[in-house]
């Protein structure tokens, strides 16, 4: 077994030799887990954004445990993950890796990014800064830009742009371009979880309705790119692969139609995590209200029955008609529906 493992390395290695290629040796399980890779733009960027939720969850003693799990394990790890490990060592190399880093990019970083609450926790550790911050977000420019059809277009459309266009080989031949690229495609990712999730203040408040509708769209969206990579006819990026020269793994078409299907299927399973955030959310929300109307409930019943109380005393007849009508006719929310037809 060992003579065999030995051979096909040589073989591999004559086969790189011969095609010039100068890329990472052949993506193997084993160097799924030893291949890192530093970038350093990225490595500046977590160590900024974690350092700086650090010392805003010190200033907020009751800050969950669950929220710093969110931004700085998952949140930062994979990003971290997506251009410094095994993805961001072989992306140049295998189409299918790239599309790998691009899901994680335009999906789960920002996700669970998202979930930390960040924008809460800047607010409540500079109140004087927070106030012109909602401001700014409930203004209606914010409104417009972040209406749910705009960041749904945004986080499709970045993508599809990128894949069909010269831009997908521009990220091979410049460090700028590249690290630009990535900071475009996590920022409509982040202004569309955040704007559906409601965990941090919104420029406007949409039904959960709205946001199940608009996730939706957005697996339409996710199967429409992954279909049209794999249906393409002609190599995305095919002249720089073939010059690149790559002796092993699948081949150029072959790997494209993987990684078609990595942008449409691992696209639509990361919605999971989102559709079970927003159910989560949902049921928070209902638990918040029915709290509330218990609350008001509790206090009419104690205000009527001290009228009541004071109506014995004094000798008069009990509670009128008015005082008998259910609670929900006097809800804003329920009013139109016990109109009289």
């Amino acid at each position: 077994m060992g003579t065999a493992v030995a051979a096909g390395g040589l073989a591999g290695l004559t086969r790189a030799a011969v095609s010039g290629y100068q890329g990472p040796p052949e993506l193997t399980p084993a160097r799924a887990f030893t291949e890192w890779t530093l970038d350093p733009w990225m490595l500046a960027l977590a160590l900024v954004l974690g350092a700086g939720y650090l010392a805003g969850t010190r200033r907020q003693p009751g800050w969950p445990a669950a929220r710093r799990i969110w931004f700085l394990g998952l949140g930062l790890g994979f990003l971290v993950i997506a251009t410094m490990s095994f993805v961001g060592v072989y992306q140049p190399v295998l189409f299918y890796i790239r599309a790998v880093q691009t899901v994680l990019l335009v999906l789960v970083v920002p996700l669970f990014l998202t979930l930390g609450r960040p924008i809460s926790l800047a607010i409540a550790v500079f109140p004087r800064t927070g106030a012109r911050v909602e401001a700014a977000i409930r203004s209606r420019p914010a409104r417009i830009l972040t209406f749910p059809a705009i960041t749904t277009f945004a986080l499709v459309g970045v993508p599809f742009v990128m894949y069909f266009t010269s831009w997908y080989t521009a990220v091979f031949h410049s460090a700028t371009i590249r690290e630009l690229t990535y900071l475009a495609l996590m920022v409509p990712g982040f202004v569309f979880f955040w704007t559906l999730l409601r965990v941090d203040p919104v420029p406007r408040q949409y039904s959960y309705a709205v946001s199940m509708w608009i996730t939706g769209a957005e697996v339409i969206g996710d199967a429409f790119l992954g279909i049209a990579v794999i249906a393409s006819q002609t190599l995305i990026g095919g002249a720089y692969y073939e010059a690149l020269g790559r002796p092993w793994g699948p081949t150029l078409q072959a790997d494209q139609v993987i990684g078609g299907g990595v942008l449409w299927i691992l696209g639509d399973l990361v919605g999971l995590p989102f559709l079970a955030a927003q159910l989560i959310q949902l049921m928070r929300e209902d638990e918040s209200d029915a709290a509330k109307i218990d609350a008001q409930l509790d206090a009419r019943d104690a205000e009527l029955q001290a009228a009541a109380g004071l109506k014995a005393a004094q000798g008069e007849p009990g509670g009128t008609a008015e005082e008998a009508r259910p609670w929900w006719e006097d809800d804003p929310r329920f009013t139109s529906r016990f109109k009289p037809t």
